[in-house]
């Protein structure tokens, strides 16, 4: 298993386009993947439990990955984060 922690940084925090990009990456990997905000863990492959998490800017989370394609899973989700969902 690979974790890395996060900052959202993009104004809006995850509303519903962000959820669907990390949705759309996530589902590309085998790899289980989690997005976890206050020890809570959400599906990263669920845009139902990733907005559950009602992640705002400036709000820290961890990616989890665990699976043959772990790294690049967890790698390409952070990504997301660092651009700011492309929103800037």
């Amino acid at each position: 298993m690979i974790e890395r922690s996060v900052t959202v940084t993009n104004q809006l925090g995850i509303h519903a386009r962000p959820a669907s990009m990390i949705v759309q990456w996530a589902n590309k990997f085998k790899s289980k993947i989690w997005i976890e905000k206050d020890g809570i863990p959400a599906d990263a492959k669920s845009i139902m439990s990733v907005m559950m998490l009602a992640a705002a800017c400036n709000t820290t989370v961890t990616v989890r990955g665990n699976g043959p394609d772990e790294a690049d899973a967890v790698n390409a989700i952070i990504s997301l984060f660092e651009h700011k969902f492309n929103e800037e």
